[in-house]
């Protein structure tokens, strides 16, 4: 799977079961830029009790395809999405052929691990996380949505973050109940961000996340709601299968 630092508006993770592990989390963020960068948008922990909370829908009918090609353009930048990306997130950032093409950087820290990762190009060390996973988001309201939206929440820097690989990767499909970070400086953060992104889309909760997502963020009440991204539909030349 595959799914924000910096200067820039911000926005995307590893597999960790959340049982009684979900709490532990610290007012303050550590780790790389991210969502927390963003204009704050008020209380996460209040924006929570905004949510729909419905039941997990069938994952049938989900394929990465249906939110189109992966890393398009839609802000128009002539950069692809994952750049954009990593040219936001990484420290000490080197480009080929321009400022579009990012060759190597480096996550001081990876915000889901906690420790540094180097970035180079070719090398499968660094993620592009979707804080809300695409499947995740297919079963909670997406599925339903024109191919645009599906499209604009694929590629919306709110809901990406550079990441370490081998930690992302076994995130899976999993929301808030299921998966938080290792690094657990950076729970708040990225539950903050989950909350931002579903409530931007319109997507909804199950009870267990919803819980989940209070649980942590009542740790911190203080966690402010990222905020901005890319519009919620891409433009039209941009299609999916």
């Amino acid at each position: 799977m595959v799914r924000l630092r910096g200067g820039a508006a911000a926005a995307a993770v590893v597999l960790f079961v959340v049982g009684a592990g979900v709490s532990g989390c610290k007012k303050e963020t550590t780790g790389s830029a991210g969502p927390q960068g963003t204009a704050a948008g008020g209380a996460a922990l209040t924006a929570v009790d905004s949510l729909t909370v419905k039941g997990r829908a069938p994952k049938t009918g989900y394929s990465r395809a249906r939110f189109g090609t992966a890393w398009a353009d839609t802000d128009s930048n002539k950069c692809d999405t994952r750049d954009d990306i990593l040219k936001r997130d990484l420290k000490n950032v080197k480009f080929t052929g321009g400022t579009c093409k990012v060759v190597s950087g480096a996550l001081e820290p990876d915000p889901y691990s906690g420790k540094e990762v180097t970035y180079k190009r070719g090398r499968s060390l660094v993620d592009i996380d979707h804080l809300v996973a695409l499947s995740d988001a297919w079963q909670k309201g997406a599925k339903y949505w024109d191919a645009s939206k599906r499209i604009a929440l694929a590629n919306d820097p709110l809901n990406l973050l550079s990441v370490d690989a081998s930690t992302n990767r076994s995130k899976g499909d999993g929301d808030t109940a299921t998966w938080l970070p290792p690094n657990k400086g950076y729970r708040c953060a990225y539950v903050a961000a989950q909350v931002a992104v579903k409530k931007k889309y319109g997507l909804w909760v199950t009870g267990g996340e919803k819980a989940a997502m209070k649980k942590v963020l009542s740790e911190c009440p203080g966690q402010k709601l990222p905020s901005g991204g890319n519009p919620t539909q891409a433009p039209k030349r941009f299609t999916a299968n």
